[in-house]
């Protein structure tokens, strides 16, 4: 199997994937744009991640009215809650049961998520623990009404990396903070890296990621 990278359809997404290279212990990765992004918005961190990864990048569900995709109804006012993301959680989950790959157990898996997509991994994470191995949070936000206190300790044993930018005018960083005492809340233990950027990854958090997933 060829380690470049193709889009290609799966299930009910277009994806752009990275075969893994080499034997030994495999994992799944899968990437989550933000609003108005696609399949090829995340990409620029796939050089970062392990050659063990087999790495997914679907495109979102419904086309924005500013062009790109999201993971709501693009007729959806305001931030997306919880429910909102169902549609696109079933779709996702049914798809990665398509995936027959040597060494690859697509039951379990780990997520990175950049601002509404990071939001989306949140609530992955929260609605089905057992399924999720690693989570990196980017710029992201707990979806409105989302009351994490409402089942506690669910995130025990879990390591998750956050990161946000002080400056970002689109996600405030208060937002982030509130994401980080929510996963604590859970018993989660998490990688915190907060510096002077706005709506994106700065060069020092981008340094923890790579650790993160090394």
């Amino acid at each position: 199997m060829s380690t470049e990278t193709q889009i290609q359809r799966m299930g009910d997404f277009i994806v752009r994937i990275r075969y893994p290279e080499g034997g030994g212990q495999r994992r799944l990765l899968v990437l989550l744009h933000g609003w108005t992004g696609d399949e090829n918005s995340m990409w620029i961190f796939s050089p970062r991640i392990p050659k063990k990864y087999l790495i997914i990048a679907p495109r979102g569900i419904s086309k924005t009215p500013l062009g790109g995709f999201g993971w709501q109804d693009a007729n959806s006012k305001g931030w997306p809650s919880a429910a909102d993301f169902n549609p696109a959680i079933d779709k996702l989950l049914n798809s990665l049961e398509d995936i027959d790959y040597p060494g690859i157990d697509s039951s379990n898996f780990d997520l990175m998520g950049f601002s509404q997509g990071a939001a989306l991994a949140y609530v992955m994470a929260f609605a089905m623990p057992e399924r999720i191995g690693k989570l990196a949070g980017l710029s992201g936000f707990l979806p409105d009404g989302f009351d994490a206190k409402s089942i506690p300790g669910v995130l025990s044993g879990k390591k998750f990396f956050v990161a946000h930018g002080r400056q970002d005018e689109m996600v405030p960083i208060n937002n982030a903070r509130s994401v980080v005492q929510a996963l604590k809340d859970a018993n989660a233990e998490v990688i915190y890296c907060e510096e002077d950027v706005g709506h994106k990854l700065s060069s020092g958090c981008f340094r923890g990621l790579n650790e993160y997933f090394s």
